[in-house]
């Protein structure tokens, strides 16, 4: 019998493990599907304590705030959960995420099960889906995560705006720089 074949997560691809029950530090189950707007869906692999999510704090809220205002729902996934005391986890995400004052999801990946199906290794690093859960966009926020005052190119953000405004994403992937998702 043959394994069954994985499509890669390149544009065009569908969302991966759309239905897949995860638990917001809320303590909220959601689902990518559930979490999808009418516009899409940003999913932006994250966490508490990475320096480059430290410097990338103020770009992840805009970004976040951009897409929710233009009805794309946005999930921001911590995929360093493995292995650790999971209510402790959800804690600590909840007090991350009050204190940067998350208006959106935050949910804990249990197992990394997100981060393979999408074949993520770095934090912050974004997928960007449509509104027929068809990814056009993955990579990284802007061309400098390490220094926001060096930005030259808004990726994340021009990507969104051609994505609405019903063009081809000019540029459909970029490399995403940061620390990395650890599997245990």
């Amino acid at each position: 019998m043959r394994a069954p074949v994985s499509i890669p997560l390149e544009p065009g691809a569908p969302l991966p493990k759309a239905d897949l029950v995860l638990q917001d530090c809320t303590g909220r189950e959601i689902t990518l599907n559930k979490a999808r707007m009418d516009n899409g869906l940003l999913v932006m692999f994250s966490g508490n304590t990475c320096p480059y999510i430290e410097r990338n704090q103020l770009r992840t809220q805009e970004i976040c705030k951009y897409a929710l205002s233009n009805n794309i729902g946005v999930v921001l996934v911590n995929s360093n959960t493995t292995g650790a005391d999971e209510k402790a986890i959800l804690e600590a995400m909840k007090t991350y995420a009050t204190g940067q004052q998350y208006n959106w999801y935050y949910v804990a990946d249990k197992k990394a099960e997100l981060a393979d199906a999408f074949e993520a290794n770095h934090m912050p690093e974004c997928y960007l889906f449509n509104q027929q859960a068809k990814l056009v966009y993955k990579g990284a926020i802007d061309d400098n995560p390490g220094n926001a005052d060096a930005v030259k190119m808004r990726h994340l953000n021009i990507a969104i705006s051609e994505m609405l405004a019903g063009k081809a994403v000019k540029i459909s992937s970029t490399p995403a720089l940061g620390c990395n998702i650890k599997r245990f």
